[in-house]
């Protein structure tokens, strides 16, 4: 799989990753890093603690994560999220939560196929 059907698999937008990252070593170099670095495994800790307040930085790390790499998909669930615990916990946080979930999912498995 190339950088650029890695990211039409996880809904990314790969010219604009291009003109920010300016070559695909670069890019992939990134997008394997990924996994490990973009705060998901925070945000899950806190959700499960209800510790709102954590689980917001943590969404807002993984947003802007997914934003410098044009991973679009992601980087809009977890916009949403973030956005819906500025404030603490409020009515539809779980929907979104379980939207981020299904979408990080599906670009960690369009980054492992790479």
């Amino acid at each position: 799989m190339t950088v650029e059907e890695c990211y039409a698999a996880l809904q990314g937008d790969y010219s604009q990753a291009c003109s920010r990252l300016h070559s695909d070593v670069i890019i992939k170099k990134f997008m394997l890093k990924f996994p490990n670095q973009c705060g998901y495994d925070k945000l899950c800790q806190a959700m499960e603690e209800e510790d709102y307040k954590e689980a917001f930085a943590a969404a807002h790390t993984l947003k802007g994560v997914c934003m410098n790499l044009s991973f679009t998909m992601l980087g809009e669930s977890s916009s949403q999220l973030t956005e819906a615990l500025r404030n603490g916990y409020s009515d539809g946080v779980d929907k979104l939560y379980m939207q981020v979930q299904k979408d990080y999912k599906q670009t960690v498995e369009a980054i492992e196929a790479l």
